[in-house]
């Protein structure tokens, strides 16, 4: 990695000016996919997350896609500025979307009742640990990337277009690139207002 953790969590933003600039090579990419998926924890160790890697003219689909789903319901004189925003994430390199299986939710809800109200909780838990983690990950390859969720809008035709799974429920969508521009810097609200420590 280009970074060290500490870093690469300190430098995570959204960042909303991405290009297809390479910046390390699709094999990376999905090494840094792969290393997420396997490592990150989840509840009962469920491993529910599910992936997608849309790479080249097959990230551009999603956000034609996106774009088109759009126009169905933004009025047509306020369109322009959603199709600016679309466009800023179909400039990237790729996009990474996030599923969550739910066959495999329901089976450890059947399998242990006591706590079936929780696992669609801890499923979005699992999920939100793979979105930081890769999203670290791919700041700390040099990439930028913020997190979207188009999510009603676009799953159905997804779901057609990728041959997705049924079970799969579309959580998120990442897409990232290399950055052209710097976000502005982060406020941050007073830690002692944030956290408690005891001793």
């Amino acid at each position: 990695m280009a970074k060290d953790f500490y870093s690469a969590v300190e430098a995570r933003r959204s960042f909303y000016g991405i290009s297809k600039e390479t910046v390390v090579s699709d094999q990376k990419i999905q090494e840094v996919i792969e290393h997420a998926v396997k490592y990150t924890p989840s509840a009962f160790n469920s491993q529910s997350a599910r992936l997608i890697l849309l790479l080249g003219a097959q990230h551009d689909q999603l956000w034609d896609i996106t774009k088109e789903a759009l126009r169905k319901i933004v009025p047509a004189e306020n369109f322009g500025a959603t199709e600016v925003k679309i466009d800023s994430f179909k400039s990237g390199y790729g996009t990474v979307l996030y599923f969550e299986d739910n066959s495999v939710v329901e089976n450890l809800q059947n399998q242990f009742p006591p706590y079936a109200h929780n696992f669609p909780s801890w499923s979005l838990q699992a999920s939100g640990m793979h979105q930081f983690v890769i999203w670290t990950a791919l700041e700390a390859e040099g990439f930028g990337a913020s997190l979207q969720h188009y999510n009603e809008l676009i799953e159905e035709d997804v779901k057609i277009e990728w041959n997705v799974p049924a079970s799969w429920k579309l959580i998120a969508q990442m897409p990232f690139g290399k950055p052209t521009f710097q976000p502005d810097a982060k406020q941050f609200q007073p830690l002692e207002e944030r956290i408690k420590i005891f001793k």
